[in-house]
């Protein structure tokens, strides 16, 4: 599904984010991207969601090339990935149903759709009886699964989760890693970057470890090696 071909990102200043990447993801595959701080696992999300492009090399999302991809055209193309960050980035004027039904919104869906998916994913992720409630009015865990609602409701194909988990409580931070597991289950190719090391070992799925922007190890069924 996603192909990483000698990709290199240089950022102003002479900065290597990532150097000589090759890597593929298949369809339905369940991928943990970690390092520490500044290894290159947020630029490499980007690369993937056309945000960066590559300095060198090429992405490819389903053998097309990304940076080959019309401007006009990237919102388009972003359909196709749910992307879930550590700050949530609610709307917080917005009720949770509210939140979830923008991203179909701005699609340019249906009110009919919306009003039939937005509460079937909300279910999904548990929180079928807080779709009134403010964002403020949940906990950290749970608008994190709001976050991740927003993220799956245009049924994307991947979902790309950068350090989701990065102000949750324990307890909270697994309840999001089973569900990004389920997610998985039901088909969608999820990549997580990460630097908790507890969840990655738990999680037991294949682990890409970046050092200094390149790829150190790439394991079926790694652990976060330090």
């Amino acid at each position: 599904m996603i192909k990483f071909e000698n990709v290199t990102k240089i950022f102003p200043g002479d900065f290597v984010a990532l150097e000589e990447i090759n890597l593929s993801i298949e369809d339905g595959e369940f991928v943990s991207i970690v390092g520490q701080s500044g290894a290159g696992k947020s630029t490499l999300l980007k690369l993937i969601y056309a945000e960066e492009i590559p300095t060198e090399g090429e992405v490819y999302f389903k053998d097309r090339a990304i940076s080959s991809i019309k401007r006009r055209l990237l919102p388009y193309f972003r359909r196709n990935i749910g992307t879930v960050f550590q700050d949530f980035k609610l709307l917080h004027k917005k009720t949770v149903f509210e939140n979830v039904a923008y991203a179909l919104e701005v699609a340019g869906e249906k009110d009919e759709i919306i009003s039939e998916r937005v509460p079937e994913i909300l279910d999904l992720v548990g929180l079928s009886g807080k779709m009134e409630k403010y964002p403020m009015q949940l906990s950290g865990g749970e608008q994190q699964k709001v976050s991740m609602a927003r993220a799956l409701v245009s049924k994307p194909m991947v979902i790309l989760a950068d350090e989701p988990s990065g102000n949750l409580d324990p307890i909270s931070t697994w309840e999001i890693m089973q569900l990004l597991l389920k997610i998985n289950s039901l088909g969608t190719t999820v990549i997580l970057a990460t630097h908790n090391k507890e969840t990655v070992d738990k999680l037991r799925k294949r682990v890409i470890t970046l050092e200094n922007g390149r790829v150190a190890r790439d394991e079926k069924h790694g652990k976060y090696v330090l």
